[in-house]
């Protein structure tokens, strides 16, 4: 049986509700308007159709998403052990250190190591100086992976790292003492308890890995058109908005199906965990 709320929970919660209607429910019903109307204001499905000639863009993007969020769970879940696993003062001084980037404008950060993987820049000035030959970096699909792995790498980090957190020790003792290996209890303890870390993790890199667009205009070097540049570009101009609208009212029903897969997951895991 539900729990009836009382008059200061539920006038609690009109703040919030009142934010969410102005800043996300708002918003979306004017991209949904204008995604369904002409220059003239007029109802037309004619944006929604000329999204087809951006498959490849919507591809691209996804393929980019996925390799980027693979490889922060694959250095993240290690990293996110290695803490939780530390001293506590060990582990303050990481958590520190890894938040410390996001401190910094993305902006910022992105432009830093666009200056790092540049032709004149630090990398390619060592392999200069060992008589290498330099790399062309920017402009290439590589660089813009690695733009998301290193602005989003905390987003899969810190949600693993909490579930690692709550993760009791006497499980890790109980497969120790029935002749777990250190891989063996990885896989079949440790993993399964921090799915609902895991999930999370990749939500939070998947989504605006997806949705990015000055990291791909940076480090792509203008060579790789995503989906944030493709809208970006659109409501440069009037003309376009409307189309802008389509394909942003796409984008954002695919990270709310993305969103509600995932936890719905998560969920579940969290249920046979308990």
């Amino acid at each position: 049986m539900k729990k009836k709320l009382s008059f200061l929970e539920r006038a609690a919660a009109v703040p919030h509700m009142v934010w969410a209607v102005m800043f996300i429910v708002a918003p979306l019903l004017f991209v949904a308007y204008f995604a369904f109307t002409d220059t003239n204001g007029s109802f037309t499905f004619s944006n929604v159709e000329l999204l087809s000639s951006y498959s490849h863009i919507f591809l691209v993007s996804i393929c980019f998403s996925l390799v980027a969020t693979f490889f922060c769970l694959l250095i993240g879940y290690p990293l996110a052990f290695f803490m939780s696993r530390a001293k506590p003062s060990t582990q303050k001084l990481l958590t520190v250190l890894l938040m410390l980037p996001m401190w910094i404008s993305l902006l910022i950060r992105t432009y830093s190591l666009m200056t790092l993987l540049d032709n004149g820049g630090l990398v390619n000035s060592l392999l200069t100086a060992l008589g290498l030959d330099p790399i062309a970096m920017v402009g290439t699909g590589g660089a813009v992976i690695l733009g998301m792995i290193y602005d989003f790498l905390p987003y899969m980090v810190l949600p693993i790292y909490t579930s690692m957190q709550k993760l009791d020790n006497r499980y890790l003792e109980a497969a120790a003492d029935l002749g777990c290996t250190p891989l063996q209890t990885m896989l079949r303890v440790v993993l399964p308890l921090t799915v609902p870390g895991i999930i999370s993790g990749i939500t939070m890199v998947f989504v605006p890995s997806i949705s990015t667009f000055y990291i791909s205009q940076k480090l792509g070097g203008g060579n790789f058109d995503l989906i944030g540049d493709t809208i970006e570009r659109q409501f440069k101009y009037p003309s376009t908005y409307h189309v802008g609208a389509a394909i942003s009212l796409v984008m954002m029903i695919l990270i709310l199906i993305s969103v509600a897969v995932m936890n719905r997951f998560s969920d579940e895991k969290g249920e046979m965990i308990v």
